[in-house]
């Protein structure tokens, strides 16, 4: 049996009855959008991430579409506006903004693929800045201090433990890769600002109701929410399970030559959505797993500047650090529903090819 990169069969089928009782009950009830469960997650995402509104849409993508929308409604003082964005992060923070008109500043990134502002050019004026904490790294207390309109990308870090939200607001994604995953696309913006609360419910709903906004549709359904509370009962005791399988990775391979991206002061407050490891020799690293039936991925293998839609935009070179990890990260299976033989068996494995390699 092949140890699978994602635990999402696994934890369908340890929750599969309270899934299939909660869309029974929505699919009976006829209210299929906009009804209660879709005011209770969404009540559930702001308390959670301690800000007064939060509102669901189609995606993470859709939800950074509408602050990049609704900035330069607002906002707008320069043009084009220049956004600052770290180079390492998944390529939908960049495209949001670029579809909507910015000039996109890649920064590079430290050695644990985090923004590096003593990269920056100090004499380069950016007007919005985007923050990413990436693999689920919780932002430093200094984060946001560049530019006056601040938000976050954060479909990676929003479980960390001290749920912090900084600037104007946050968009989450509900991906089917992420902690708190849905059945396919799904998203949230939450804020303290009651002006992008209202208008991210007339975006997600094609403007309505006064079509002051040339929304679209983008909305959760209620089988959605639904299946979306099931899961946060769970999702403490989820997050806890990461945290005692990263806590205990890490502890064994400090001595082995392979390096993990939790950063070890950061770890209390890590969201643990992923689990990245940096070598020399990732891809042999990641044939040897293959054949030892342990599924990986990378995050990411290409940095947004060495992309060829954003190789015109500021951003660093192809020796930045940034260049340098992606090709050097690898990141391995990590999601509560490993049983602790299949914990073990992954860190040996990789502990197996750390000392083969070094002797």
């Amino acid at each position: 049996m092949t140890i699978s990169f994602t635990g999402i069969k696994k934890q369908y089928n340890q929750i599969r009855t309270e899934i299939l009782d909660v869309t029974d009950e929505v699919l009976r009830s006829g209210s299929l959008m906009d009804s209660n469960y879709t005011a209770e997650f969404e009540n559930w995402l702001a308390r959670r991430n301690h800000v007064k509104y939060a509102v669901t849409c189609h995606s993470g993508t859709q939800a950074l579409e509408i602050l990049a929308a609704w900035n330069l409604e607002r906002n707008l003082m320069f043009d084009p506006p220049r956004v600052l964005i770290p180079t390492m992060t998944y390529v939908a923070t960049a495209n949001a903004f670029a579809r909507a008109g910015y000039e996109v500043v890649l920064l590079d990134t430290d050695g644990h693929g985090q923004a590096d502002y003593r990269k920056l050019d100090p004499g380069l004026d950016c007007h919005v800045e985007v923050l990413v904490g990436l693999y689920g790294m919780a932002l430093p207390d200094n984060a946001g201090s560049k530019t006056t309109v601040v938000f976050e990308d954060a479909a990676q870090h929003w479980l960390s433990a001290d749920s912090r939200r900084v600037g104007l607001a946050a968009a989450i994604s509900f991906d089917p890769m992420k902690n708190l995953n849905s059945y396919g696309n799904g998203g949230a913006i939450v804020t303290n600002s009651l002006d992008i609360m209202h208008y991210a419910r007339s975006w997600r709903n094609n403007g309505k109701p006064d079509h002051s906004v040339p929304g679209t549709n983008s909305r959760m359904s209620e089988v959605d929410c639904a299946q979306m509370m099931v899961k946060t009962r769970y999702i403490d005791a989820w997050q806890q399970r990461r945290a005692v399988i990263a806590r205990y990775w890490m502890e064994r391979l400090e001595r082995s030559g392979i390096r993990s991206l939790i950063d070890k002061g950061n770890f209390a407050t890590h969201a643990y959505h992923k689990f990245v490891i940096e070598l020399d020799q990732r891809d042999q690293l990641r044939q040897y797993l293959e054949t030892h039936k342990i599924e990986t991925k990378i995050h990411y293998q290409t940095p947004v500047h060495e992309m060829s839609a954003y190789r015109d935009f500021t951003g660093p070179d192809i020796l930045s650090a940034a260049s340098s990890l992606a090709r050097r990260c690898v990141s391995l299976p990590l999601y509560p529903e490993l049983a602790d033989l299949e914990v073990e068996y992954i860190i040996d494995t990789v502990l197996n090819y750390a000392s083969t390699k070094h002797n």
